[in-house]
């Protein structure tokens, strides 16, 4: 039996939505604010499909993801279709003068042992890691706007 485990963080960049979108649906570039996130390629002969690889203390994992829905300036979800079990979406907000970008991942890990480790620790680094790839973002996407 499988467990998994979700996490929501979101943050506001003040920014417009099309920047924010923009910067956010580049998936290649992602590495640059997601810190476990070593590399992306999005696959030529099939943009919907990408190659995944996450590096973080010695553990490495990879994965397929397909790109399940897209609406532009709303929401991009995901599903990894093989390697790492995960899903999630981004959603984006407009708040005219700046935007709302909230991330929800799940992965799966494998009965009681995913949840004793999720209750222990697991769950805050994860949680707490991905706010702080948010909070890079923020930044990233800010530097993009100064440079408009």
């Amino acid at each position: 039996m499988t467990d998994w485990l979700e996490h929501n963080v979101q943050v506001e960049v003040e920014a417009p939505i099309d920047l924010v979108w923009n910067l956010w649906s580049d998936l290649e570039q992602m590495p640059r604010w997601m810190k476990w996130i070593e590399s992306v390629t999005v696959l030529e002969e099939n943009p919907e499909l990408s190659r995944w690889k996450l590096a973080s203390g010695g553990f490495e994992f990879s994965w397929l993801s397909r790109i399940l829905k897209v609406v532009p300036q709303q929401i991009i979800q995901w599903e990894s279709v093989d390697g790492l079990p995960n899903r999630g979406a981004i959603r984006f907000y407009d708040r005219h003068d700046s935007s709302i970008v909230k991330l929800t991942g799940a992965y799966a890990i494998p009965g009681p042992l995913g949840k004793l480790m999720d209750n222990l620790f697991l769950g805050r680094i994860v949680e707490s890691t991905l706010q702080a790839d948010l909070e890079r973002f923020k930044d990233y996407a800010l530097k993009a706007k100064a440079q408009q």
